[in-house]
């Protein structure tokens, strides 16, 4: 009976914790979503490099506050390199991203750089020598014909600016490699200081040739910008410590859905037809690769057990 009642707890536990994952990413892709809202607000108005700057400068107040006490330890690292190489690729994705938005509409911009998933998948194969299977490469395939329906080249509604969401994708990828490298063998804070602090050191090389500013109106929406950024993070970091990546990954595609909200809401855009059949297409060929690489890890857990 003691058995049987503590493997009930046991699976409570675990349910409780996996529940708090789930909401911990839908909070923070709700935070993304809000942050990228803000930064094509204000994109309408100063340049792109001006806002990525906020979005950088004020994630490095926040984490430089959190770990004040122990910011020596938490800035060594024995990989330099592939700290900064992660850095540059995070600061590529946002920036690239936030270019973006102010030619085309936040739900055509979300849904480009939603390949991201599949992409990792592929980056993850040539670099780090994870197994990839043809099921799997047919995902990516099918997730790029996604990407084109909504970019639509060759068409008269193609804009070059579609491009810049999709080589963001492609950097996220590269991010989230280099991430999955280090993850055992640096802190979490370590990754997130050393993110902030290229990113704030070339975005305010930059400042005086894009400098414009700032409206008194404007002023809560860069702070708050930099401050969005930092807690989705740190949301997100909470989230896979409480849930498995496997059971969190298809969460990460209700932020199309609160960009078509916010583009709505804010911008009065709504989304054409096409680029809501090739979101559809990037999400199937998403949640198809992840639940190819869901069922390849219960196998292997099988194995070893």
């Amino acid at each position: 009976m003691r058995e049987w009642s503590g493997r009930v707890i046991g699976s409570v536990g675990r349910i409780g914790a996996t529940a708090q994952g789930i909401l911990l990413i839908l909070a923070g892709v709700l935070l993304f979503s809000t942050m990228d809202a803000l930064a094509k607000h204000l994109t309408q108005d100063y340049h792109a490099m001006q806002v990525v700057w906020a979005r950088y400068s004020g994630q490095t107040v926040l984490v430089a506050l959190i770990v004040v006490r122990r910011l020596r330890s938490v800035l060594r690292t024995e990989h330099p390199w592939v700290q900064g190489l992660r850095s540059v690729m995070q600061f590529g994705a946002t920036s690239l991203f936030f270019l973006s938005l102010a030619h085309i509409g936040l739900a055509e911009a979300t849904a480009i750089m939603d390949l991201n998933p599949v992409l990792i998948t592929l980056a993850a194969a040539i670099f780090l020598g994870e197994p990839i299977g043809p099921r799997r490469v047919m995902g990516v395939l099918v997730a790029m014909a996604g990407a084109m329906i909504v970019i639509r080249p060759g068409l008269g509604v193609f804009q070059p600016a579609a491009l810049l969401p999709l080589a963001g994708a492609f950097c996220y990828a590269g991010f989230a490699v280099a991430t999955r490298w280090i993850a055992g063998r640096d802190g979490v804070f370590t990754s997130l200081v050393y993110a902030a602090l290229l990113g704030t050191l070339i975005t305010s090389v930059l400042q005086p040739f894009v400098w414009r500013p700032i409206a008194l109106g404007d002023l809560w929406a860069f702070l708050a910008i930099g401050a969005l950024g930092a807690l989705a993070q740190m949301c997100l970091i909470r989230a896979f410590t409480q849930a498995e990546a496997a059971v969190l990954a298809p969460f990460g595609y209700v932020g199309l859905i609160f960009a078509a909200f916010w583009g709505f809401a804010v911008f009065r855009e709504l989304p054409d037809r096409w680029t809501v059949v090739g979101a559809l297409v990037i999400v199937a060929a998403g949640l198809y690769v992840w639940h190819r690489e869901a069922q390849i890890a219960r196998r292997k857990a099988r194995g070893q057990g």
